[in-house]
């Protein structure tokens, strides 16, 4: 999808050129437009994708296209554009942007205007509207505004769409590649101009007590309208809550922010400037919240009017500090890395790059081993080796000489394998490491196997993260097994991130720090539902977040008990009290939607079905496969499931 997409705008920035602006006035001209056609086919995906929302004008003849103030009378092109070329529109007036952050989730609404500069002014064509979003972003919401008419999103069911007489077909929406997200609208007259409001959720990223944000931002220049000067503003809101009540220390910022208020635990800043081109660069800001001991509380609210649940909700957190008498675990690690015919390539190559830099990061007092899987088994030992050099270097030989990439899946076989290898465990932290881009039939009764198997002979029953790769793996079936197996769940859809990405999953599950951790008040609770249902471990690079619903009387305090690494028993009491100004509701939705429906995967539960579609719904979250609905009068109802 993302190379036709690439293509698309390649040829429609070629047909651009047909377009006449007057004496003396020429577009900017993009490093992509001047890439040489030899170029990988990766590289020009890359050159095209947007970095910012976007707007493209769909050209499926390419007569439709010229200046609809200053025609050229070109002469007639005979043909059509199979696919559509997509001629990327140009911004006008101003393009902001707030963001709100709280803990490690961020709400992004963003605005801005297009003019159709390319199309006849006699003519409509349709409008495609790309919308890249940062770190697990999920689309929340939209607002388009075209001459004589108004769009909005709303989130439906599937079935509520048929015979709905506002819903239309034609919205042809789809991920590009990722979290990158596109749509149309219908019939934009050529000369027109048009504004959209967008909001998505994404995630900040967290390492060593620092958060980042990062958010796409980064307009190409042929984006830039041409002609007499026109104004051109950019307006970016942030507003900081760390949620925990401590102090926030600034690091780093992409753009000229000016502080309009600090409190304890809360920061609001404002970029706002007039500019001769729009932003080359993405929004980025990092900050810490500054603990030299570990510390968490408990934020309790209220369910919000109409919610389909009257239970009270909760949410949990707990962050690493900055304590370095705190050690990470001993690991036993066994990596299962995917060779079926599917991974031949790049994705076999990333995946061994990644497994082999993770290598890398183990303690001469760790141990490891390999299992490559299709449907045979191959060990890299019959024990599990000591991480020296030696054995790392061996390792490294048995990957590259050995293995090639053919043949079906099967999973369960080397789980199994791994299983009976770390079964002896005692002192450390037993991890099973899957890595596939496949999917198999017998998943549930992998999970089911698994689940019963979750045993251990030492102290700590086995940790399980999982990492797909590409978008024909089941995700479902992935997160759910890490979530049996109180681990870590990521994917890369493609190639290009699977190492970084695997590296800081890795990175994540080897440095755990807080094991089997339990908290005392929740089992004197009238009813609970935690998500996850197995509460995961503290990582230093990862701070802890459950939530979840509950009856009855939460008390003040509550104990959090854990193993540390030496094996010593680790308690800390933590306070519970009503969240203010805080919306806990949609820090955890994205989380509670993707755990729900995992576990409605895994069940065959309609009733956990309808729950996370609800959570959705009460949050205007839409979930991780989309259909875009709409109809073309004033109100438009666009869906999303």
């Amino acid at each position: 999808m993302a190379r036709e997409f690439a293509t698309c705008v390649e040829y429609g920035l070629s047909l651009s050129k047909r377009i006449y602006y007057g004496k003396e006035m020429t577009p900017a001209v993009s490093a992509a437009m001047t890439r040489s056609m030899s170029s990988k086919s990766s590289e020009l995906a890359e050159s095209y994708l947007p970095t910012a929302v976007m707007a493209y004008a769909v050209v499926p003849e390419p007569e439709l296209v010229d200046n609809p103030d200053v025609p050229s009378y070109q002469p007639y092109v005979h043909g059509r554009c199979e696919p559509p070329a997509l001629i990327p529109l140009q911004m006008h007036g101003a393009v902001a942007m707030e963001i709100d952050c709280c803990f490690d989730h961020a709400n992004v609404c963003f605005s801005g205007a297009w003019r159709v500069h390319c199309i006849k002014a006699s003519r409509k064509c349709d409008v495609r509207i790309a919308v890249p979003m940062g770190e697990q972003g999920s689309l929340l919401g939209v607002e388009v505004d075209v001459t004589g008419r108004s769009y909005h999103s709303q989130l439906i069911q599937a079935e509520d769409a048929n015979g709905n007489e506002k819903v239309s077909r034609g919205w042809n929406g789809r991920l590009i590649k990722g979290s990158m997200y596109s749509f149309e609208i219908p019939e934009v007259g050529g000369g027109s101009t048009f504004s959209i409001k967008v909001t998505w959720s994404q995630k900040l990223l967290y390492h060593e007590g620092q958060f980042s944000l990062n958010v796409p931002f980064s307009f190409p220049s042929f984006v830039n309208p041409i002609g007499k000067k026109i104004s051109k503003r950019e307006k970016i809101l942030l507003n900081v809550n760390s949620g925990v009540g401590k102090e926030i220390l600034c690091r780093c910022a992409s753009h000229a922010l000016k502080e309009l208020r600090r409190e304890v635990g809360k920061m609001g800043f404002l970029y706002d400037a007039e500019v001769l081109t729009w932003s080359s660069a993405d929004f980025s800001f990092s900050y810490n919240v500054y603990s030299k001991d570990l510390f968490g509380g408990v934020l309790l609210q209220s369910p919000f009017l109409r919610d389909f649940d009257d239970r009270q909700m909760f949410c949990c957190y707990l962050f690493p500090g900055d304590n370095q008498s705190m050690k990470a675990f001993r690991k036993e690690v066994i990596f299962l890395i995917d060779i079926s015919g599917s991974m031949k390539g790049n994705p076999f190559e990333s995946a061994k790059n990644g497994l082999l830099s993770s290598l890398q990061k183990l303690n001469p007092e760790d141990s490891f081993n390999i299992i490559a899987f299709n449907v045979e088994t191959y060990l890299f030992s019959s024990l599990m080796e000591q991480a020296t050099k030696e054995a790392i270097l061996k390792a490294t030989q048995w990957l590259n000489d050995n293995l090639t990439a053919d043949g079906g899946t099967n999973i369960l076989a080397p789980l199994e394998q791994a299983l009976k290898l770390l079964a002896e465990t005692t002192d450390s932290i037993p991890l099973i490491f899957l890595i596939t881009d496949g999917a198999v039939e017998d998943e549930r009764d992998i999970c089911n196997f698994v689940k019963g198997s979750l045993t251990s002979g030492g102290s700590i029953s086995l940790r399980i993260c999982t990492f797909g790769i590409g978008t024909y793996c089941n995700h479902y079936f992935l997160r759910m097994l890490a979530q049996i197996g109180r681990g870590h769940f990521d994917t890369a859809y493609d190639a290009d991130s699977v190492d970084f990405r695997m590296q800081r999953l890795f990175a994540t599950a080897s440095s755990i720090i807080l094991a089997n951790i339990t908290v005392d008040a929740l089992e004197s609770l009238d009813s609970l539902e935690l998500l996850p249902f197995c509460i995961p471990d503290l990582s230093c690079g990862c701070p802890l977040i459950v939530s979840g619903r509950y009856s009855g009387n939460f008390p003040d305090s509550v104990k959090l008990s854990g193993i540390l690494a030496d094996m010593r028993k680790f308690t800390i009491d933590i306070k519970a009290q009503k969240a203010k100004d805080l919306p806990v509701d949609r820090v955890v939705a994205r989380r509670q939607i993707d755990l729900l429906t995992a576990n409605a995967w895994l069940s065959g539960s309609k009733e956990l079905e309808q729950k996370s579609d609800y959570v959705g719904r009460g949050r205007n979250m839409f979930g991780a496969k989309f259909y875009w609905l709409g109809c073309k009068n004033e109100h438009t109802i666009w869906g999303s499931i």
